[in-house]
């Protein structure tokens, strides 16, 4: 029932930005935990950033100052803002959210229920 949609990646320079959108049907962004994460080639999908239903924030340490989570409840979208993208940025990257509301835990991968399709990040040098 519930459905997330990414859209907003591409391939960019180095330093170049990026902001990602996910769409959420079928359930309320207010009050849900909701997250992005990332799976470069070859490697664990890991946690990028995160958003909780009372506003708080968590970042890979590898993201902090560049990259920026919010969200649009009236409009149920969860955007992430990347800026000063790298090469090592570049990954399938998916939006996810908490089958539940008011969820107590948001960052690890059990943390979240629903999981968009993934969009692809490419950032050359």
């Amino acid at each position: 029932q519930v459905q997330l949609v990414e859209s907003g990646g591409g391939s960019v320079q180095a330093g170049g930005s990026l902001r990602l959108s996910c769409t959420v049907s079928g359930a309320t962004l207010s009050g849900r935990c909701m997250g992005w994460f990332r799976q470069a080639q070859g490697k664990e999908r890991e946690g990028v950033a995160s958003l909780d239903w009372a506003g708080s924030t968590t970042y890979a340490d590898s993201v902090k100052g560049r990259f920026t989570i919010s969200r649009d409840n009236a409009n149920n979208i969860l955007y992430l803002q990347m800026v000063s993208l790298e090469p090592d940025d570049t990954a399938m990257y998916y939006c996810a959210a908490a089958i539940d509301r008011w969820s107590q835990s948001c960052w690890v991968e059990a943390d979240f229920g629903g999981w968009g399709q993934g969009i692809q990040v490419t950032v050359s040098a």
